[in-house]
């Protein structure tokens, strides 16, 4: 029998809603062009996007992102981060969620990062195998 995949994705704002899932923006700012009243999103947790001070450091710089991933990772252990993390992993148990960004390069992106996180999470509870 093959093994479950996680129910966790990660998808550009222009991509639309993700079919059958919870669908989350996990930007700090709202995305550029957008209207609040056609978002396809059904929640906009901000206080899971990394720090201003980290976003400004990592510029989206690919040479830089392993290092981002890493200070992102410990910003999320913390404070409103982590209560917001936590908010996610309690959705995640309810069924698949996505993701949603304004972040051009999603595999160099914080949605990544917390897509990686929130599945290594899941795997260490049931097992299951990471979804990319």
């Amino acid at each position: 029998m093959a093994a479950q995949q996680l129910p966790v994705h990660v998808l550009h704002v222009k991509d639309g809603r993700a079919p059958s899932s919870t669908t989350v923006l996990v930007d700090r700012l709202w995305p550029r062009g957008r209207r609040k009243d056609d978002a396809p999103w059904d929640e906009w947790l901000r206080a899971v996007a990394p720090t201003d001070e980290l976003r400004r450091w990592y510029g989206h710089d690919p040479d830089r992102f392993e290092e981002f991933a890493r200070r992102y990772r410990r910003e999320l252990e913390d404070g409103q981060q982590a209560d917001a993390l936590a908010d996610l992993v309690r959705k995640c148990h309810h069924g698949p969620i996505a993701l949603m960004t304004a972040t051009r390069d999603l595999e160099h992106s914080h949605a990544r990062v917390l897509a990686d996180l929130l599945a290594d999470r899941l795997r260490a509870v049931t097992g299951l195998q990471r979804d990319r």
